[in-house]
């Protein structure tokens, strides 16, 4: 047998062997990932990514998964019959659709990942941020400009929120315990009430609040591209914010992108945008010298 064949035990053992530096690197460090998309209703996709978060527990990493949910509260809204009503492009979250959102995301979804994780060997608990007051959020409201007038106007987004204050209490009652917080973008609202948040937006708050080593945030593209659609493999702050404003940054990655330098902002040494349907996006991250999408620092 060859020794650059993939399964002999020589080229397993030098593998296991090169990743000791990163493993070293991330010892009792915490990892946040945010896991969504399309990938996450892809069965095989969601319990290789349950394998790959035990595994960083298991190399005393203290992983934290965010989940998002978009296509399946889509899928559970129709199966309803709730209709969603939009205003400029944005979806409004109703109270009919915020008892669908909630009971998607912090039962179905959150208690499916915790089970794929619990399979795999891993302790997962699965939470929202209503629990132990994790993330209480304030009501989101966007300017909209008319196309026609040229006039701004606020639109009313119903009970979407965005993140105003983390309590980190219940995860550092968890975290260093072999146990694996897994978290559904739901927030409290200060009269007790409930906001949906931005999965993206609620995981880059838990990031900060915890002072994580890394960001991780998984979407359906390599990371951050250039004008030629080639991957940025590194980028500081000022770059990003350069990309942003010349164009190069457009479209749904420049709310990824602010939300990656909030958290910079907040205490997080680095944030990696990637592609969760690459095979072991996270491993080949965190534990191998190319990465797999790009890293953001401050």
């Amino acid at each position: 047998m060859s020794t650059n064949d993939p399964s002999s035990p020589e080229v397993q053992a030098r593998i296991l062997s090169e990743a000791l530096p990163y493993m070293q690197r991330y010892d009792e460090e915490i990892v946040v990932v945010k896991y969504g998309g399309h990938a996450m209703g892809e069965e095989h996709f969601a319990r290789e990514f349950a394998r790959d978060i035990v595994l960083l527990e298991q190399t005393a990493i203290n992983p934290v998964v965010v989940h998002g949910g978009g296509p399946q509260i889509e899928a559970m809204l129709k199966r309803v019959g709730v209709q969603s009503q939009y205003t400029a492009g944005l979806r409004i979250t109703d109270a009919a659709t915020l008892e669908i959102v909630e009971m998607v995301l912090a039962g179905a979804i959150n208690k499916q990942m915790v089970g794929f994780i619990n399979a795999a060997g891993g302790k997962a608990v699965g939470l929202c941020g209503k629990d132990g007051n994790m993330v209480i959020a304030r009501k989101l409201t966007r300017t909209v400009v008319d196309p026609g007038s040229e006039i701004e106007r606020v639109v009313d987004l119903g009970f979407v929120g965005e993140p105003e204050r983390v309590d980190t209490t219940v995860l550092n009652q968890i975290l260093g315990r072999e146990l694996i917080p897994v978290l559904a973008p739901v927030a409290a609202a200060t009269n007790g009430g409930t906001f949906n948040v931005n999965a993206d937006t609620f995981a880059g708050a838990i990031a900060g609040a915890l002072k994580a080593k890394r960001f991780l945030l998984l979407t359906d593209v390599p990371g951050v591209l250039d004008k030629s659609k080639n991957l940025i493999k590194e980028l500081s702050v000022d770059d990003a914010r350069r990309l942003i404003a010349d164009g190069t940054i457009s479209g749904g990655m420049i709310p990824k992108v602010e939300t990656c330098i909030d958290a910079l902002e907040r205490g997080v040494e680095g944030v990696v945008i990637l592609d969760g349907k690459v095979p072991h996006a996270v491993l080949l991250e965190l534990f191998t010298e190319l990465g797999a999408g790009t890293l953001i620092h401050s």
